[in-house]
């Protein structure tokens, strides 16, 4: 039996890291009752086609240039235009914010192709750039059979998607099977890491250093915890050499990237996961809910209109703090620490809410219901 054709279209795809990359990978990779392929572009100039672990075909676009953290190609449009033809997809999946290839499926799609928007964020940053594509983005809304939204929370909030409610399905982010499984390891890498930072509790934090992480303010919150522990900061960014000279604590360490196989260990190793992001950038938070289901309690900041402070259940699965207070950051952290009844209860809590409703099994049935209904319209 033949199966129904996806393709998605997507700024970048695995082993480039990011969250969108991610969540798209995983969609590609667990819906297997269906045939997909993607196309995105290559953080290189030229061109790459190659098949990913799982046999799924990755058509890479070789950027000319860069352009307000969009990636630029006019080839872009000619391969997009080829694939559509040859492959001649049922659904496309595009994943926003990425306006280029927005731009371009909206003047190639055929009226008989079912669109599915998956709306990882609204476009925040790009204030300067945003007004040309404003109207775009409406036309390409209007577009769209289906308008995925990673949380409730986001979907109240965001401006653009106002007009295009009943279009919206809240389809969360899912943690994959790969990152649920446990380490045949995992205790012995979990003891060597406490090891390595003397027994001292384990404040972790991972992701990209951008603004909208709010690293600034973990450091800043540092003096507020009193308990003895060391602030493990992983990955890098635009902002790492700026964060490491604005650090004046020794308790504070900056570990650079960590591999995919070693997050489980980290994770599990640490009392406390601070997630310090204050903009709605941060639209779901992968990695919260990743270290939630290792049962690392989290401590937040309240953000209007991010998925965040839906995932994280104040009081019940972490704590959450108002929106920049650095000193009432560093107290709740303190306060898991030192109290190892509230954080083994916080942690129990965040594996349970995370099993009941963000693995890749339960969204895998929701997208599969959202495909199928399209399907059946078409």
């Amino acid at each position: 039996m033949l199966k129904n054709k996806i393709l998605h279209v997507s700024k970048f795809y695995p082993p480039y890291k990011g969250g969108i990359e991610d969540v798209c990978c995983s969609i590609v990779n667990s819906l297997d009752s269906f045939s997909h392929k993607v196309i995105c572009f290559n953080s290189m100039r030229k061109n790459h086609t190659s098949l990913d672990e799982n046999g799924v075909e990755v058509i890479r676009v070789g950027a000319m240039s860069n352009c307000l953290s969009q990636p630029i190609s006019f080839d872009f449009f000619f391969t997009l235009r080829k694939v559509m033809k040859t492959y001649n997809p049922d659904i496309v999946h595009l994943h926003v914010p990425n306006p280029f290839s927005s731009l371009m499926v909206l003047f190639i799609l055929k009226k008989n192709v079912k669109l599915i928007v998956h709306w990882h964020s609204d476009i925040i940053e790009q204030k300067c750039s945003y007004w040309f594509f404003r109207p775009f983005e409406r036309l390409l809304l209007k577009r769209a059979d289906r308008v995925f939204v990673t949380s409730p929370n986001y979907r109240e909030h965001s401006l653009p998607l106002a007009d295009f409610y009943d279009k919206t399905v809240v389809i969360p982010n899912g943690i994959s099977a790969s990152k649920m499984k446990t380490p045949s390891d995992l205790e012995e890498k979990v003891l060597q890491i406490k090891s390595k930072y003397g027994q001292k509790k384990i404040v972790f934090f991972m992701g990209r250093h951008v603004s909208y992480k709010g690293l600034n303010l973990l450091i800043d919150s540092e003096p507020y915890i009193k308990e003895d522990c060391v602030i493990l900061i992983a990955g890098n960014g635009p902002l790492t050499a700026k964060l490491k000279t604005m650090s004046k604590s020794d308790r504070i360490i900056f570990i650079g990237e960590i591999k995919d196989e070693e997050i489980h260990s980290y994770m599990t190793a640490a009392s406390v996961l601070a997630f310090p992001s204050v903009a709605k950038n941060e639209a779901f938070g992968i990695v919260l809910a990743e270290a939630m289901f290792n049962r690392t309690p989290p401590v937040t900041f309240s953000i209007k209109g991010s998925g965040v402070n839906w995932v994280n259940v104040k009081d019940e699965t972490g704590l959450e703090v108002k929106n920049g207070d650095v000193q009432a950051f560093g107290h709740a952290i303190d306060r898991i620490l030192s109290d190892e009844a509230l954080r083994q209860r916080l942690g129990e809590n965040a594996r349970q809410r995370i099993v009941e409703n963000f693995t890749m099994e339960k969204v895998k049935t929701l997208i599969n219901d959202v495909y199928n209904r399209l399907l059946e319209n078409k």
